[in-house]
């Protein structure tokens, strides 16, 4: 017996009439009663009693109602849950972030996509850079906001912001009153900077800058949290160059001052080319919505 058999059974035990239950049905009367005889038959049980003039269910045929009735209702429920995923309003989403668009841009974008499709959970994992395209290649994240990377065609992505480098120096250090400041400000400065095994990008752009300048950066301290650099900027033990979005709260004793021409680099949304995951879709149409 299928829910077909169920929808026979609870159209007459709702109707009590086999004429109308048929027609519910979309079927002719006597065939629609050898498929309830059938039911019975398959059961074992009188689920209604009949004469010549009424209908009635008997206490198996009440308790049957309710319970396929209860059936009835998962099933439909699971087809629509199955079309909703299907259309990435329902389901789960793994979205991975770099600690660059923790400040701003992921608040606004779980904001947006929350807002949007209530239904599809959202998992937030903070990663480091480098971590972020394997994650995505092996499935463990479904999309991530990171650094964005030209050398990625395995990637589809989208530009959500764009950020600069900015110079932060301990409170009592002579840069910290200066207007702006060049890579030739830079020279003989003990730099504290994440290894290029952890952030490519903004480890290439420093060294660019201070090349622009004719300068070979002298990298003292390579910690691989930007957090930690400034930290240790605020222990006096160097300067950093770091993104603008990390230095609206330095806290105290670390100011931050701007660049001459500083660097820029791109804060995408990233995800599979190939994603099977309907809702990174839905996570790049919410994206395009976002301003800064």
């Amino acid at each position: 017996m299928d829910t077909r058999h169920m929808r026979y059974f609870v159209a007459l035990a709702e109707t009590l009439h086999f004429g109308q239950a048929a027609a519910r049905m979309n079927m002719s009367q006597p065939p629609f009663s050898r498929q309830i005889a059938a039911i019975e038959k398959t059961l074992g049980v009188r689920l209604f009693e009949r004469n010549s003039r009424s209908v009635a269910l008997t206490a198996a045929g009440k308790h049957f109602l309710g319970d396929c009735r209860a059936v009835l209702s998962a099933f439909e429920a699971a087809c629509r849950d199955a079309q909703l995923v299907a259309s990435g309003v329902k389901g789960e989403l793994k979205l991975g972030f770099t600690m660059y668009a923790a400040q701003v841009i992921v608040p606004k974008l779980v904001r947006l996509f929350s807002d949007a499709v209530p239904d599809v959970r959202l998992t937030l994992e903070e990663r480091l850079p480098i971590d972020i395209d394997e994650l995505l290649v092996e499935g463990r994240l479904d999309a991530a906001v990171t650094l964005g990377n030209p050398t990625a065609p395995h990637l589809q992505t989208q530009l959500l912001a764009r950020d600069r480098l900015r110079l932060i120096v301990h409170a009592g250090h002579p840069l910290a009153a200066a207007e702006d400041v060049g890579p030739q400000a830079l020279a003989g400065e003990r730099l504290i900077a994440a290894p290029a095994s952890i952030v490519p990008t903004l480890r290439l752009a420093i060294g660019a800058y201070c090349a622009a300048g004719g300068i070979v950066p002298h990298f003292a301290l390579e910690p691989r949290l930007q957090h930690t650099i400034i930290r240790l900027v605020g222990e006096g033990l160097g300067v950093g160059l770091i993104p603008q979005s990390l230095c609206s709260d330095l806290g105290e004793g670390v100011v931050s001052r701007p660049l001459i021409d500083p660097p820029e680099f791109d804060i995408v949304l990233c995800a599979r080319t190939a994603s099977k995951n309907p809702a990174v879709e839905r996570l790049f149409d919410v994206a395009g919505r976002l301003s800064f």
